[in-house]
């Protein structure tokens, strides 16, 4: 499904999210600024020059060829650029509707840029299992800062997996499904400024990137302030329980 910003009708936003798990934000970002944003991602990963590369184990089975992916946690932390954009309104206010709440807090961010020819893709999972909530008022939103087509490896979804609740993953090799096959997952090409908007429990993953360009994103991972995480892990994010928007009633007891 997706929906046209600039300023999108939130309630149509939201009673998509709820029927497929998941929204793709057309033009939430303008060009000029998806390219502003991309320039900043490779001359951050450029100035760092980290040497570590997250390809899952498992990811490294579905294809022949080595790939490669370049990643960076907690951009926000390195360039303000990104701590203005966590808290921009037409981010904040689709998540909220999604959720269908009023607050929004931040669970962690994540950069990434799949190289041209060989760039990493993602087996389908859930990101329920990396990060179990309570009351499962966890999302996520995928900024995409240019043309992710399917020769890129565009995001895949299930569309209406969400229903299903928690799903049984293979542990090893980083938490992935091992049915449904990736290619009965739905592509979601995105242009430079779309947002793709789901559900913790929406099923998904990502092809290789074989195209001539690189593919570049931003996850961020939000929650609501009121809903507990289940277990104690993935709190080593820095950002995490920072309000992106409303407040938090708990006064961060959840966190």
């Amino acid at each position: 499904m997706t929906i046209t910003s600039d300023r999108p009708d939130l309630s149509t936003t939201a009673q998509q999210y709820a029927e497929q798990g998941f929204v793709l934000v057309k033009g939430l970002l303008s060009k000029e600024e998806a390219a502003y944003y991309r320039q900043r991602s490779h001359d951050l990963l450029a100035q760092l020059n980290r040497p570590d590369d997250p390809t899952w184990a498992a990811a490294r089975e579905m294809t022949d060829a080595p790939t490669k992916l370049q990643h960076l946690h907690d951009a926000q932390f390195y360039d303000a650029a990104f701590s203005k954009l966590l808290v921009d309104p037409r981010f904040t206010d689709v998540a909220a509707a999604v959720m269908q709440v009023d607050n929004v807090q931040l669970h962690h961010t994540k950069l990434f840029v799949k190289p041209p020819e060989n760039g990493s893709p993602f087996p389908l999972h859930q990101d329920y299992p990396f990060f179990p909530h309570t009351y499962h008022r966890v999302g996520a939103a995928i900024f995409h800062f240019d043309d992710a087509p399917v020769e890129k490896g565009c995001v895949r979804v299930i569309p209406g997996s969400h229903k299903s609740g928690p799903r049984e993953h293979e542990a090893e090799g980083s938490y992935h499904l091992l049915e449904p096959a990736f290619e009965e997952a739905t592509p979601q090409p995105a242009e430079a400024g779309d947002v793709l908007f789901f559900s913790y429990f929406t099923v998904h993953g990502s092809g290789v990137n074989v195209s001539e360009e690189a593919r570049t994103t931003w996850l961020i991972q939000y929650r609501d302030p009121s809903d507990p995480p289940a277990v104690k892990t993935h709190d080593w994010s820095l950002g995490q329980g920072m309000m992106l928007r409303g407040v938090d009633p708990t006064g961060r007891s959840a966190v």
